[in-house]
């Protein structure tokens, strides 16, 4: 469940438009309407919050942080959203996060790039003076300055930010978590409501206030789904328009495939697995029926191993490979379709080994049944025992590892007037990052903006998809010496890296 925070009208000359219709949507609902019928679900009691007064708009946030035991999402109330972008927020893992727009970068001419004196963007950012934004992107001030993956610095008419790049759009998730810093933030900010501007937005004051209490707020930004705040009749037409023109379904499928999979799962399997969910999804199969599909062609391809014959052995690589096809269908069919359950967690992931070690059996009795000897269950054993060990210290390093805190981000008061302190904290903790095994890790880290570097530790960990790609592969053109042989080489070293790579995390 999650507590639903919505914002009435910020300060400043925009107003709620409340009465304001979207013309161009099915209804034609007012902007307020459609929004809470969009949040109903994830709250049906919704809390509101007017903000035209600062201070007691955030007392009342504090009031609803103090007493939620839920993950927090908060949105302005004049907000035009997709369903699928409210869902992808508040679906995020991240202690918090943020929804922001990037000012556009200004064109640099051949003048300037030759003028040692050119625009200040120049200036290298350690070196840049912090600054109160002029400038304003979709009708709020660029008071933000955003990095890769969160928020880095926010700044208020009377608190200046290191080189703004950025604006807050609207839409912010607090995890349970941080709601008490939530609330505690909240308050000391409306003690200090009179040190902000006319045209800060309430939005921007809470991330303001999250980040300096060192609380980590993540960013992401709309991709390929719509959002946007509206004030006036034209914009809601506008909106209305520009987001029925966009294709919601699309972005929800393409959000049902995982973004960190393997190469060949990424290249083989995924590029068209998705429409097959998207088909089993609207003739109402659950995610459990197409496991059980996966299984049932996971058995038919060990049938066809055992038989030993070439032919035969060509149609079990093909039918594990179409298990493992649909072993990712029934993980997206969830994702699409919204259906999740722990019965379905705990088949996916019991009968993805299953699958496997049944495979194994087949090849086995295939080499047996063809004469070729018994010591072919040695090469087995040793497979299923490598892959056995692999799974058991990717679980017990998953567990110790969401036990570990989070590194805590430098912090800074409130009424600092600008953000110079924490841009030096940041750059200390940086350096002190940079060093001995974090540093190790961190450079190995950033050689994966290289594709190359990228697939090939995606490839050296062998995922499922490589296990299975390399077993359907090896059996249909070889033979299951071969296949076991690959699977216990490659499993070797996948299993020297990831340990080696767990233990100097454990370290830092």
């Amino acid at each position: 469940m999650t507590r639903v925070v919505l914002l009435g009208a910020s300060p400043g000359p925009d107003t709620s438009p409340t009465g304001l219709r979207l013309a161009a949507l099915p209804g034609n609902p007012t902007v307020a309407e459609r929004l809470r019928s969009q949040l109903t679900s994830l709250d049906p009691r919704l809390a509101t919050i007017e903000s035209g007064d600062v201070a007691a708009a955030l007392r009342a946030l504090a009031d609803v942080a103090e007493s939620a035991t839920e993950n927090l999402f908060i949105i302005p109330e004049n907000s035009v959203v997709h369903d699928e972008l409210i869902y992808q927020i508040t679906k995020a893992k991240r202690g918090a996060l943020a929804l922001v727009a990037k000012e556009p970068r200004p064109e640099v001419t051949e003048e300037e790039e030759q003028d040692d004196n050119g625009p200040e963007d120049h200036v290298p950012i350690d070196e840049a003076e912090p600054e109160i934004g002029p400038n304003r992107l979709e009708g709020l001030p660029v008071r933000s300055r955003v990095g890769k993956s969160r928020v880095v610095s926010v700044g208020t008419a009377h608190h200046a930010v290191t080189r703004p790049n950025a604006i807050l759009l609207g839409p912010l998730h607090v995890s349970a978590r941080n709601a008490p810093i939530l609330a505690e933030t909240c308050r000391e900010l409306a003690a200090m409501a009179s040190s902000f501007g006319e045209d800060d937005d309430l939005v921007q004051l809470i991330v303001f206030g999250l980040v300096r209490k060192g609380v980590s707020v993540g960013i992401r930004g709309r991709r390929d789904l719509f959002y946007r705040r509206v004030t006036t009749q034209e914009e809601v037409n506008e909106a209305g328009a520009e987001m029925a023109g966009m294709d919601e379904d699309r972005a929800r499928l393409n959000n049902a495939v995982k973004g960190a999979d393997g190469f060949f799962t990424t290249y083989f399997v995924s590029t068209y697995s998705r429409f097959i969910a998207r088909w089993a999804a609207r003739r109402g199969l659950t995610p459990n029926q197409v496991t059980l599909i996966s299984i049932t062609l996971g058995v038919a391809a060990a049938a066809c191993f055992a038989t030993g014959d070439r032919p035969w052995m060509v149609l079990g690589g093909l039918l594990i490979y179409f298990a493992f096809v649909f072993d990712c269908v029934d993980g997206q069919v969830a994702r699409y379709a919204r259906k999740f359950g722990v019965l379905g967690a705990w088949l996916d992931a019991t009968f993805d080994r299953f699958k496997e070690y049944v495979v194994f059996a087949g090849l086995a009795i295939g080499w047996v049944v063809s004469g070729n000897g018994d010591d072919i269950w040695i090469l087995a054993l040793a497979a299923i025992g490598l892959q056995s060990v692999r799974h058991l210290l990717d679980f017990s390093f998953g567990v110790a590892n969401r036990r570990k805190p989070p590194s805590p981000l430098p912090t800074l008061p409130l009424d600092a007037p600008d953000d110079r302190q924490l841009r030096q904290a940041l750059t200390r903790r940086k350096v002190e990052r940079s060093q001995g095994l974090r540093g190790l890790l961190k450079m190995w880290t950033k050689a994966g903006k290289f594709r190359t570097v990228h697939w090939a530790r995606k490839m050296i960990v062998f995922p499922i998809g490589e296990r299975f790609a390399a077993i359907a592969i090896t059996a249909a053109l070889f033979d299951a010496r071969i296949t076991f042989i690959t699977l216990v080489i490659w499993g070797s070293v996948a299993a020297a890296y990831t340990l080696t790579g767990r233990l100097m995390r454990s370290l830092v």
